[in-house]
């Protein structure tokens, strides 16, 4: 990858949607180049996928709590992954060092809601604790970083 690269990826990653025409003209480079990088990149697993941003608050979604979960035993470490996949409330998990083994970004409809997720992750066989953080205001919620190479800097427009 170059810096042409990752200023393809800067545009993209500011809009996903835009046409190679546009990205063509932020970075100066023909719109044949910018679309075979992009293929390029797809193809060595540079771009993972396309996906939509939802606003959740406009869904009814206004409930956002991030949970901390810790397991008894690595023992019952997949059978927990597997409740998280199945569970659409919960968007994002992470294992971790430390204190606790998970970190869970959970998005619903209600606290009732958040409730009843709380519940069935305490009442599942090796869950040792859990602490819940309700988040009151999103900050930042970017979905991927683009680190360049050292000394290179991309401004934004």
């Amino acid at each position: 990858m170059d810096l042409i690269d990752y200023k393809i990826l800067t545009c993209l990653k500011a809009n996903a949607r835009q046409k190679a025409s546009a990205i063509s003209e932020q970075i100066n480079l023909s719109v044949s180049s910018v679309i075979e990088r992009i293929k390029k990149m797809e193809a060595n697993g540079i771009i993972e996928d396309y996906t939509v941003i939802l606003n959740n608050k406009a869904l009814g979604n206004d409930v956002t709590a991030l949970m901390e979960v810790s397991l008894e035993h690595p023992k019952y470490f997949e059978a927990f992954t597997q409740m998280v996949q199945n569970e659409a409330s919960i968007i994002s998990c992470y294992y971790l060092t430390g204190e606790f083994d998970f970190v869970l970004k959970i998005i619903t409809d209600s606290s009732d809601n958040l409730e009843l997720i709380h519940r069935r992750i305490k009442s599942m066989e090796g869950v040792s604790a859990t602490k819940t953080h309700f988040v009151l205001k999103n900050i930042k919620n970017d979905y991927s970083s683009i680190s360049l190479p050292e000394g290179n800097k991309i401004l934004k427009k």
